[in-house]
């Protein structure tokens, strides 16, 4: 995998925005490989194709691209606020690839990955809508919150400018997998109570740390009214699921 970023079509354009979507597709097309099969390449999609942009050409997983400049830090810049909440809840969401970049010397420095099963209605907010004077006024974006999704789901693909191995993106994206077979009513409660483990910062963990972070949990999801019911059934699904190992008398761990 190069890491540097094609600029043989600068001179067809002559805005940046331009230049860099150009840049950037066209190094995904030549660089990037499918994270649920095997296949060593991606397909590009034709201009204006809604919300995905590549897609695996054995196995059809989709992919959105989105890069940026600058190091991505809580919250990445994402589309309309009520397509997003609709295609979590309809389980629609493509893969994303968060691309950060290097404008001076046009290279790629971080890529991540967060598969598209791991995106909880928790890690997205709601901006304000345009103002009046805008040309689309009232419309409201959105932004993706990266804290609000574990760890786990965030896979590196390129770290400090150095490409992962394949098979070690492959091994991240197939160890998270089992959250796909998840119903999305479940699967939000499931990340945002991993999220609340990894914010423990420590791989064994008693139940009785994981109820101290009843009231975060219970801001996620207010209509809900047994937290620690939930808590309890969501350590089983993650234990079930091959994520967390259950060590009795209330102590757990997490699978590396």
């Amino acid at each position: 995998m190069q890491i540097k970023l094609p600029e043989e079509r600068f001179a067809d354009y002559k805005s940046k925005s331009q230049r860099v979507r150009v840049a950037t597709e066209g190094w995904a097309q030549r660089n990037l490989y499918c994270a649920n099969c095997d296949s060593p390449r991606l397909t590009r999609l034709p201009a204006n194709t809604r919300a995905v942009d590549f897609n695996c050409p054995e196995c059809g997983t989709p992919f959105q691209l989105k890069a940026q400049s600058h190091p991505f830090a809580r919250r990445i810049l994402d589309a309309a606020y009520s397509e997003m909440i609709r295609a979590i809840r309809e389980n629609r969401t493509p893969n994303l690839l968060a691309l950060h970049y290097q404008d001076s010397g046009w290279s790629v420095v971080d890529l991540i990955l967060i598969p598209s099963f791991a995106f909880p209605i928790s890690a997205i907010e709601k901006r304000k809508p345009l103002g009046p004077g805008a040309r689309r006024a009232g419309w409201v974006g959105c932004n993706i919150l990266l804290d609000a999704i574990p760890q786990d789901a965030r896979i590196a693909v390129i770290a400090n400018g150095t490409p992962l191995a394949p098979h070690r993106v492959r091994q991240q994206y197939e160890r998270i997998r089992p959250l796909a077979k998840l119903k999305v009513e479940q699967r939000g409660w499931t990340l945002d109570v991993l999220n609340a483990i990894r914010s423990l910062r420590r791989t064994e963990f008693a139940l009785g740390e994981v109820y101290r972070l009843e009231e975060r949990l219970a801001r996620l999801h207010p209509a809900n009214k047994h937290v620690r019911d939930k808590i309890r059934q969501q350590l089983q699904v993650l234990r079930d699921i091959g994520i967390v190992e259950f060590l009795g008398r209330g102590e757990y761990k997490l699978k590396q």
